[in-house]
């Protein structure tokens, strides 16, 4: 790749880093895409020693790229996104990655492949992470920046994703012992926290 190409596709994705999500982060601000897609590649490096039957750098190749489509729709919530939103996203990003030179083209077109076939464990693993970083910064906001309905998800969120992996299950578990507390500790009525956790366990 020569060096003029590169610049090019640079300046392209740190518009990731002023495409805002939907979460705070626990300075109370609104986090980056570019920022989730930090933690999540961070994360697949530090338990890579839990998963040595995987391919992890494909992982984290995984987490790198995930959302690269956001650069030209923004972020918008999983619980608000459409199947024509996921279809318009899927579109633009198909394009930009085949205006871009070879072999990177090919490969990230094989990445997002396997990551929407969800057939590999590489991609499951991916997945996983992404359901789950969201809750954790969810977490990690101040509990006034939560949607109504974010009380109940928050406690759910991804567990489809992690019943795959023992690892992921017991990790899912204690987010959502956190959460339960982040819950527990606002003032609101306790029975209707009482009925919420009781309907997702």
């Amino acid at each position: 790749m020569n060096p003029a190409e590169l610049l090019k596709i640079l300046h392209t994705v740190e518009k990731l880093k002023d495409t805002i999500r939907h979460s705070y982060t626990s300075g109370g601000r609104h986090e980056s895409v570019a920022e989730h897609t930090f933690r999540i590649a961070l994360a697949a490096y530090f338990i890579k020693d839990e998963f040595s039957e995987a391919d992890m750098d494909r992982v984290i190749k995984m987490c790198l790229v995930h959302d690269l489509g956001e650069i030209f729709t923004g972020d918008i919530p999983a619980f608000d996104k459409s199947a024509a939103d996921e279809a318009n996203e899927a579109r633009l990003l198909e394009r930009w990655v085949n205006s871009l030179p070879e072999p990177l083209s090919s490969e990230l077109t094989a990445l997002f492949r396997e990551m929407n076939a969800q057939a590999s464990l590489e991609a499951r693993i991916f997945k996983a992470l992404d359901g789950l970083e969201a809750v954790i910064q969810h977490n990690e906001a101040d509990i006034s920046t939560w949607e109504a309905h974010e009380y109940e998800l928050n406690l759910c969120y991804a567990e489809d994703r992690c019943a795959f992996s023992p690892f992921f299950a017991q990790l899912r578990a204690a987010v959502r012992k956190e959460t339960a507390e982040k819950i527990a500790g606002e003032s609101f009525n306790s029975d209707e926290f009482t009925k919420i956790t009781h309907k997702t366990q």
